[in-house]
């Protein structure tokens, strides 16, 4: 009633010109429409039942501004318009002018409080094995050369590849000699694409068969007799952040955040939350599972072009970093607070010793000075270390100091620690000075510009 009365709405058919062509049948108002696709989100309703809500509410009615005897439409209606919703960030579209005239009534104003969190969204697909995976990107991938170039299947689809890929793939817990099957999918997938790139040199596949692809280089590989075999996990299996999980949604992947794991995605919702005012959404970044502090540069640069940057953002552990604390401060003028991330480091728990903090960098003259006095001697920027920079001390100098269970767990002159793994690139928590090579300190420092 508050958008009705102020505002005559959140849009106007005007708004919506671009989505329709000119000439054509008389259409609904997609203002309308719009509207109704956010009572029905609110109010959780399907398609049916938010047709029945416009023809009988009278709440709707007065939110779409129609006449108590307004018959309606037709719940497919609703359907056909979100597909144009989908299209070109056309949502996005819609935020920034329902965000504009919500800003001209003052119901959100820049320079106030808003925070950010995140939530899971799954998938519409479901969940595979390996050997369904495949099977099924098999099957989609040769009814989409059906569609497209039929040339393609001549003389290669027989009745065996009709009883293997002629129906959906839905199998049993325990199928039946799963090895044999999986390695005969992979054989006739390596024969679709080599067929595929025979006929149709330099065409950039479609979707199903791209997915195939990808699907082929992540579970296959071709080993030194020059056989194609599944990979074990001895051939190395990438990482769940690769993998795909499904050939009809190629950005979907399997993700685990503490007890919960899906195949989905990362909704970033940021909304208004200032003391004696209506919580307004004012940013919705829907991203692959990564971490939480990736959206973030995004979600200010979005903020910053509505006109609607927050003075202080609130957000959790995990948007919290030394480097986007100082960027939004820096090229924002915004205040991030948040908890900041558990320091693991031996330093941390024991209670006692040297951490980073402890060592006076400077980027000048390109050295580290430890808590002792000793000057490092090898400063590294390795292209693969970006952007850190590798710092290490002479074991000269570490080996005999009387200080050095202090700040490193390395083993005495002559022993050589554990392999450490490779650290996986973004802001990092605070640790442990570094690993020591035969006794002597490494430090991985973030490189000028990246103050941490």
């Amino acid at each position: 009633m508050w958008v009705r009365d102020r505002l005559d709405g959140l849009w106007h058919d005007e708004d919506f010109d671009a989505w329709y062509p000119r000439d054509g049948r008389p259409g609904l108002s997609p203002a309308q429409l719009a509207t109704v696709s956010v009572l029905q989100f609110l109010l959780n309703l399907s398609d049916r039942q938010a047709a029945e809500a416009v023809r009988c509410r009278i709440d709707f009615k007065y939110a779409l501004a129609l006449e108590l005897d307004d018959p309606g439409f037709h719940h497919s209606v609703l359907a056909d318009f979100r597909d144009r919703l989908a299209q070109d960030d056309r949502a996005d579209t819609l935020l920034d002018i329902a965000l504009a005239r919500l800003k001209e009534a003052g119901l959100v104003k820049a320079w106030g409080r808003q925070r950010t969190d995140s939530t899971y969204l799954r998938a519409a697909v479901r969940e595979l094995t390996r050997l369904e995976l495949v099977l099924e990107t098999v099957r989609a991938a040769l009814e989409e050369c059906a569609r497209t170039a039929p040339e393609i299947l001549e003389g290669l689809v027989d009745e065996d590849w009709a009883l293997r890929y002629g129906r959906q793939v839905r199998l049993v817990s325990q199928p039946s000699h799963p090895a044999a099957r999986l390695k005969q999918a992979g054989a006739d997938a390596a024969e679709l694409l080599e067929r595929v790139r025979g006929q149709h040199p330099g065409t950039p596949p479609g979707p199903a068969l791209e997915a195939l692809r990808q699907i082929m280089v992540q579970h296959f590989l071709v080993d030194v007799r020059g056989r194609l075999r599944p990979r074990a996990e001895k051939d190395g299996l990438p990482p769940t952040g690769r993998r795909l999980e499904s050939p009809y949604d190629l950005e979907a992947r399997y993700t685990r955040r503490g007890h919960r794991t899906w195949v989905g995605y990362l909704a970033h919702t940021t909304e208004t939350c200032d003391e004696g005012s209506t919580n307004v959404i004012t940013d919705v970044a829907t991203t692959v599972p990564t971490g939480d502090s990736v959206a973030l540069p995004g979600i200010h640069t979005r903020l910053k072009r509505r006109r609607l940057l927050p003075a202080e953002h609130l957000v959790d552990s995990g948007y919290t970093s030394v480097v986007l604390h100082d960027t939004a401060a820096r090229a924002h003028r915004i205040t991030m607070v948040g908890p900041v991330k558990t320091d693991n480091s031996r330093q941390r728990k024991t209670g006692d010793g040297f951490a980073r903090e402890n060592f006076i960098i400077d980027f000048d003259r390109r050295e580290v000075t430890c808590p002792n006095g000793q000057v490092s001697g090898n400063w590294n920027e390795l292209p693969a270390m970006a952007p850190y920079t590798v710092v290490r001390f002479d074991k000269r100098h570490c080996g005999p100091c009387p200080e050095r269970s202090s700040c490193t767990s390395g083993g005495t002159d002559g022993e050589l620690p554990a392999p450490t793994p490779a650290r996986a690139p973004g802001p990092q928590p605070r640790r442990s000075a570094g690993p020591a090579v035969a006794a002597a300190l490494c430090l991985t420092l973030r490189r000028r510009g990246h103050h941490e």
